[in-house]
This record gives structure tokens, C-alpha cells and sequence, in this order.
């Protein structure tokens, strides 16, 4: 069976928390492991901060968030209107931030792609961005 559920939401700071719960809601239909939905919540959390900080900053915008899922494979789709990444694999690089004074860590694609099976970024300038991540619940990742 397939489902899915959209999200559209102003570009604030409290609406991450929103974001994460209906995430995370959506997915318990599959019975995830408390693991499995916070690794989830997690990246969910970093993607729509992401889009609230670095694509509008004190603009006004729009984030939407999208989920589906088929069987066990899941995907959540973060994407939003505002500045874009000039240099998408420079911006996922750990600890590389374009706002420094934020005090802000320069992880969020690094715990996207540390969470999530896999993590796809699309993004042009002035355009906006679009994060694509994918899980798959009930398979436990070996360690390398």
C-alpha cells in the first residue's frame, strides 16, 4: 500500500516542532522502532531548519513538506522558495555553515545523511531547495 501527506507552512522557527510530530505521526502507521522515528525526526528537524535559516533567513517564505511511503520504504521531500545553494556539495560538508554568526554547527547535512538511508539535494540559486530523503523501516543498518 502507498500513502502519502503534504504540509505547507510559514517559514518560522515553531514550525519545525510542527514539522517533526507530523512527520513522525505519519509514520508510525509503519511501526517504526523509537530509533527508526527519531533518526526520522531528526533529519526532518535539520532539512526544515535548513530551509527556515539559510533559504529565507528573515524573509518571509513557505516550506513544504512531503512524505510517501510504500511497504517499508519511506520518503520525506523538504523544499522551499527561497535563496538556493550556489555549491551543494561544499554546503554538505561538515561543519561548513554560511552563517557563522548563528553559532550554528554546519552539520545538518551531515546528520541528514547519518539518519536517513539516503539524502538527496537539489537546489539553484535565487530559486530555492529541494531535499529528498529516504529511509527503510525494519532493517537495522551493519555497522562499517
Amino acid at each position: 500500500m502507498e500513502n502519502r501527506m503534504r504540509l505547507e507552512f510559514n517559514a518560522v522557527s515553531v514550525n519545525e516542532g510542527f514539522a517533526r510530530v507530523a512527520v513522525s505521526a505519519f509514520f508510525a502507521q509503519l511501526n517504526p522502532t523509537l530509533d527508526e522515528i527519531e533518526d526520522v525526526k531528526t533529519a526532518v528537524s535539520e532539512a526544515v531548519t535548513n530551509s527556515i535559516i539559510h533559504g529565507y533567513g528573515e524573509k518571509e517564505g513557505t516550506v513544504i513538506v512531503s512524505c510517501t511511503y510504500h511497504g517499508n520504504d519511506s520518503e520525506v521531500v523538504v523544499m522551499d522558495s527561497g535563496v538556493g545553494i550556489a555549491d551543494i556539495e561544499k554546503s554538505m560538508e561538515p561543519f561548513f555553515t554560511t552563517k557563522p554568526e548563528l553559532e550554528r554547527s554546519g552539520m545538518g547535512f551531515a546528520f541528514m545523511e547519518a539518519f536517513m538511508d539516503e539524502v538527496e539535494v537539489e537546489s539553484e540559486p535565487f530559486k530555492g531547495t529541494k531535499v529528498t530523503m529516504k529511509k527503510r523501516f525494519g532493517e537495522r543498518k551493519l555497522e562499517e
